[in-house]
C-alpha cells in the first residue's frame, strides 16, 4: 500500500526569494497523528497548501496516495484551513447540507451529532457566532468527512484552553484509524500527547 503522503525534495520558494521549504523529504504512512510543529514562519502552512493543490512547489513533489494534488486528491484529503472560510450569512444546517452535496464521504449524522455536543445551534448563523464557536463548526465540518488524509492547519490557534480539550477529543475520536490526521500548531505543549509522531 502506498503511503499516504511523500515528499520528494520539495523547495517552495516566494517572489521574494526567500525559501519557506527547502528540499523536503517526508514520508507519511496511514493510521498515525502526525504534528507538523514549529513556530510561525517556519512552513507550517506552506507545506499544507503544497498538499492541497493552493500553492504550486519551486521543485520536487507532492504526492497523495500516490497522486499529485489535485481533483482526485480532494476526494480523499479533508482539509481545514487556518481562517475561516464559510459564508456568514449561512445556518449552520445549510452548511451541512451543503457539504453533504459537495462531498461524497461527508456523513451528515456525524456533523449533526458533533453539533449537539458542542451545544452549537444549527438553526444560528455563522455571523451571529463567537470566533471560537466558528472554528468548532469548521472542525466538525472537516471531521464529518470519511477522509483518507486529515490537514489542519492551527485547530486548537485560536480557542480557549477548555475547548482545546474537546477539540482534541473531537478529532481523536471521529477519524477512521486507518486515515492519517496532519496536525500543524505552535501550541506543542497543548498536543504532543495526541501525537504519535
Amino acid at each position: 500500500m502506498k503511503p499516504i503522503l511523500e515528499c520528494k525534495g520539495l523547495t517552495k520558494q516566494y517572489n521574494n526569494h526567500v525559501n519557506a521549504l527547502t528540499n523536503l523529504n517526508l514520508v507519511l504512512e496511514r493510521g498515525q497523528i502526525i504534528g507538523l510543529l514549529g513556530p510561525n514562519g517556519s512552513g507550517k502552512t506552506t507545506l499544507i497548501k503544497l498538499i492541497n493543490d493552493l500553492l504550486i512547489p519551486t521543485e520536487g513533489q507532492v504526492l497523495i496516495d500516490g497522486m499529485a494534488p489535485g481533483v482526485e486528491t480532494k476526494k480523499i484529503v479533508s482539509y481545514l484551513p487556518e481562517r475561516t472560510y464559510l459564508d456568514p450569512s449561512m445556518k449552520i444546517k445549510d452548511i451541512i447540507s451543503y457539504f453533504s452535496d459537495f462531498y461524497e464521504n461527508f456523513v451528515t449524522d456525524r456533523a449533526y451529532h458533533m453539533m449537539t455536543d458542542l451545544e452549537i445551534d444549527v438553526n444560528s448563523r455563522m455571523r451571529a457566532l463567537s470566533k471560537g464557536t466558528k472554528e468548532k463548526v469548521q472542525l466538525a465540518l472537516v471531521m464529518s468527512r470519511d477522509a483518507q488524509l486529515y490537514v489542519l492547519d492551527e485547530p486548537i490557534g485560536g480557542v480557549d484552553p477548555a475547548a482545546r480539550d474537546y477539540i482534541l477529543q473531537t478529532i481523536l475520536t471521529n477519524y477512521n484509524e486507518n486515515a492519517t490526521i496532519l496536525i500543524s500548531t505552535h501550541l506543542i505543549t497543548d498536543i504532543e500527547n495526541i501525537l504519535d509522531r
